[in-house]
Order: structure tokens, then C-alpha cells, then sequence
């Protein structure tokens, strides 16, 4: 790590570029601090993942951290959508937030395909395509090469090339960078600790910048499917954008310091933090859900015959908060009239909670459980 680096700038005439050295070679943790920082990032990550083994139905409660993802990581990039817009249909959204809307749904989609195709296949350059073609896939950026590497140059901040914070390499070298990013996440020549693995791969795309639109959320996307493809992780339960979006400015600055002044250690320390904080969160999350469970179902059995109805909505909820009288008359197979009966019940359980106050169309959110990630 001393002698590390990040790469130089080459002339293109009337600009710059930046072009980042290779990163699939041999690399010495050489830093106690760093080193402190990995065992506590490790021993939280672990605790974190034994979740995965002892709550039923975990894939139910994951949907909601996979929102939550998609929502702050979508507020990086500017877009203003909430979590409880994030869960409602479509035709419920006003129409000047339907195109944010769309891209978190996009989003939710990449995450879970992209999870789902980790089954068959590596964490590659194919995989990050199918996953960005997903990403932009009918919405504001799907005439920007959905799937594919970019064959022009790109620039991130300023109007244009002359007044960016930042330009990225040339296109001709994409297919070079992203093939030594591919050999380093797969290498196993070389021993590298895979949380640091993973923090300089990230690091190495938002450099390499590699697609003209969706960048920066397709490589936070990155870091859960690593995560989930070393079996670090056995489900997809650790996502980074809600730390990165609180620290924004600092994870921006961390990310340009490596390029500027080949601080590596800096931007492995701040990652690290953002890994030990978000498992402590998430274990606090998962503790959370846990005990709302418990005393919902303890509260449901006083409601007698339509306790099992009110128990299969719940299973529903945890996995999409958000309800309406025709969802729950699907869900219990029951008639509308008989299904308000039910949400009327779980109003005044506490469970459910009216959002729209008119009195047609009426919408209820799992608002005690929504709370839980905000």
C-alpha cells in the first residue's frame, strides 16, 4: 500500500483523462490501523450474516433492505423518491415522480436479478452489462447503451469536458481495466483480505467509470454481490448507499484522494467504518423485526376467527409494507366488504395505518415496520 499508484493523467489532446493503474498484482497490508479496522469490520459482518441461519423466512424481510438500497442509492444520484413511495403502484404516484419512481423500481430489479444470476453465473464484466441493462431499461438514461461499455468519453461534475471534476479514461482501455478488475476479484494467487478486495474493486470502477449513465449505482450494487458471490455473505443482507448517502461529500472526497493523492488507506479506512456501521445497523434492524413480530402475533390472537387472515397479510407486509383493500381480499381470498372487516381489525391492532384520508382508494402502510429502516 506505501508504494501505491493510483495512476496518471494523459493528454487527449485539448484534455486530460486519468488513466488508473492495473490493480491485479500482489499487494502488501502493511497498516495496523487498517488492519485493526478490517478484524472489527470481519467480527460484525460474521455476527450480521448468522442471521441469515436462524430467522424464518429471511428472502421476506430482505425485500425491504433491497428498497431501502435502492432508495438512497437512487438519492446519491439526485432522485427524491422516499421508501413508502418506493413500495406503492405506479398509477398512485403523482406523474412529476414517476421517472425516479421507475428508477428505483429498476433498481430493486438489477439487485434481485442480478443476485438471482449469481447462481450460474461469476461476478464478471457479463454479469455488471446485465445488471446495468437492467438498471436503465426504459427510463431517463436508456439511450445511454443500456448493457454495454461506453465508446465515447465521459466526464463526472462540471457542464463539459473543459470544466469536469473528474474525466475517466478513454474508452479504448475499458476492455483492459475491467478485464485486470475481473482477475483481481477472482484472483487467488495472491492472498487479499476480500472486504479490501471488494473496497478497491469499487474504488476501480468509479475510476474506470465505465458506462456513460448508471455508474455510480451499479457499483454499490457491486459491493453486496461480491459479498454474496465469496460466500461472505449468505444472503444479500449488507447494502452500503445508506452510509455512503449520509456521508456523501466524504465518500466522494475519499474516492477523487485516492486519484489525487494516492491516499488508498484513507478510502479503506472510511470503507470499513461504512461496513462496521451498516452491520451494527442491520444486526439492530433484524433485532428489531424480531421482537415487532413477537408482539404482533401475540396482539393478533385476541381478534379470534380472523386471526389466520391478518397472519397471512403480515406475511405479506414484511416482504412489501404497503396495502390496499383489493390486495387483501387476494391475499385471504376472501370479498372486499369481508377483507375491510380484516384491515379495520389491524387499524386498531396498531398494525396498519391509513396514508391517502380520503375515503375511496383508500392505502395503509405497515408503518411500525416501515420505521425500522428510515
Amino acid at each position: 500500500m506505501k508504494n501505491y499508484k493510483s495512476g496518471n493523467y494523459q493528454s487527449q489532446g485539448y484534455y486530460k483523462s486519468f488513466q488508473p493503474s492495473l490493480i491485479n498484482t500482489q499487494w502488501l497490508l502493511d497498516d495496523m490501523e487498517v488492519q485493526s479496522l478490517l478484524s472489527q469490520a470481519d467480527r460484525h459482518l460474521g455476527r450480521l450474516d448468522m442471521y441469515s441461519e436462524y430467522i424464518p423466512n429471511i428472502d421476506l424481510l430482505i425485500s425491504m433492505h433491497v428498497v431501502k438500497e435502492a432508495t438512497q442509492s437512487s438519492k446519491i444520484e439526485g432522485t427524491q423518491t422516499n421508501i413508502e413511495e418506493a413500495l406503492m403502484d405506479e398509477e398512485d404516484i403523482v406523474l412529476d415522480k414517476r421517472d425516479d419512481w421507475e428508477e428505483i423500481q429498476n433498481y430493486i430489479q438489477a439487485m434481485q436479478t442480478a443476485i438471482k444470476q449469481l447462481e450460474t453465473l461469476p461476478f464478471s464484466s457479463r454479469l455488471i452489462k446485465e445488471t446495468h441493462k437492467t438498471l436503465l431499461q426504459g427510463v431517463r438514461g436508456e439511450h445511454k447503451m443500456p448493457g454495454e461499455f461506453r465508446t465515447s468519453q465521459n466526464w463526472i461534475g462540471g457542464a463539459s469536458l473543459n470544466d469536469a471534476t473528474f474525466i475517466p479514461p478513454v474508452h479504448t482501455s475499458i476492455a483492459e481495466l475491467m478485464g485486470d478488475l475481473e482477475k483481481f476479484a477472482h484472483n487467488e494467487e495472491y492472498y487479499f483480505p476480500d472486504l479490501l478486495k471488494i473496497a478497491l474493486i469499487h474504488y476501480q470502477f468509479e475510476t474506470i467509470h465505465p458506462f456513460l449513465d448508471g455508474n455510480g449505482r451499479v457499483g454499490r450494487l457491486l459491493i453486496t454481490l461480491y459479498l454474496v458471490d465469496k460466500t461472505i455473505l449468505k444472503k444479500p443482507i449488507l447494502y452500503l448507499s445508506d452510509f455512503f448517502e449520509k456521508n456523501r461529500q466524504l465518500y466522494y472526497d475519499n474516492l477523487m484522494n485516492v486519484r489525487t493523492k494516492n491516499d488508498l488507506k484513507q478510502w479503506f479506512k472510511f470503507f470499513l467504518v461504512g461496513v462496521i456501521e451498516t452491520a451494527k445497523k442491520g444486526i439492530s434492524t433484524f433485532d428489531a423485526i424480531l421482537k415487532l413480530k413477537k408482539e404482533i402475533e401475540e396482539s393478533v390472537q385476541q381478534v379470534g376467527k380472523r386471526s389466520t387472515s391478518i397472519l397471512k397479510i403480515l406475511d405479506y407486509l414484511y416482504q412489501k409494507p404497503i396495502l390496499d383493500s383489493q390486495k387483501a381480499a387476494k391475499i385471504t381470498q376472501v370479498s372486499v366488504s369481508t377483507a375491510y372487516k380484516i384491515i379495520d381489525d389491524m387499524v386498531v391492532l396498531g398494525i396498519l395505518k391509513e396514508i391517502t384520508g380520503g375515503k375511496r382508494g383508500k392505502i395503509y402502510t405497515f408503518d411500525k415496520y416501515i420505521k425500522l429502516f428510515q
